[in-house]
């Protein structure tokens, strides 16, 4: 069995609360756009659109960021405990990538000029 994508095939999932074409149109959208298209969701709609969201694997952080244009108690209304849930968790701050650290001088190896410490002792 193979999934198909969110925004492909001829009809859209019954559970989605948007139409297939809003769907890929959110899906698509950079920072910069996104934010007007989700203004012009009703308020609601947008609450289940982040839910919806939020529950697919391959799109939960498009459900947070989603989260963060609704308000708590729109949330919380469309999905109760859960919809408080998703709303603490887009109001966190993502995780900064992680730098890699500055590759540190080697160390010099140490040199003995007194050869092995095993010279000169007894194992009787």
């Amino acid at each position: 069995m193979t999934q198909a994508h969110p925004t492909s095939g001829p009809v859209a999932d019954p559970d989605c609360p948007v139409s297939l074409d809003l769907l890929g149109e959110v899906y698509r959208a950079d920072a910069y756009d996104l934010p007007g298209i989700l203004e012009a969701i009703p308020a609601t709609t947008r609450a289940k659109l982040a839910i919806y969201l939020y529950g697919k694997s391959h799109m939960h952080q498009l459900g947070l960021t989603v989260a963060r244009a609704c308000s708590r108690e729109d949330l919380v209304r469309v999905a109760g405990e859960i919809g408080s849930v998703v709303h603490g968790q887009s109001q966190l701050k993502a995780p900064k990538a992680a730098t890699p650290a500055p590759a540190a001088a080697p160390q010099p190896k140490k040199i003995s000029l007194g050869g092995s410490a095993a010279k000169g002792r007894s194992f009787d």
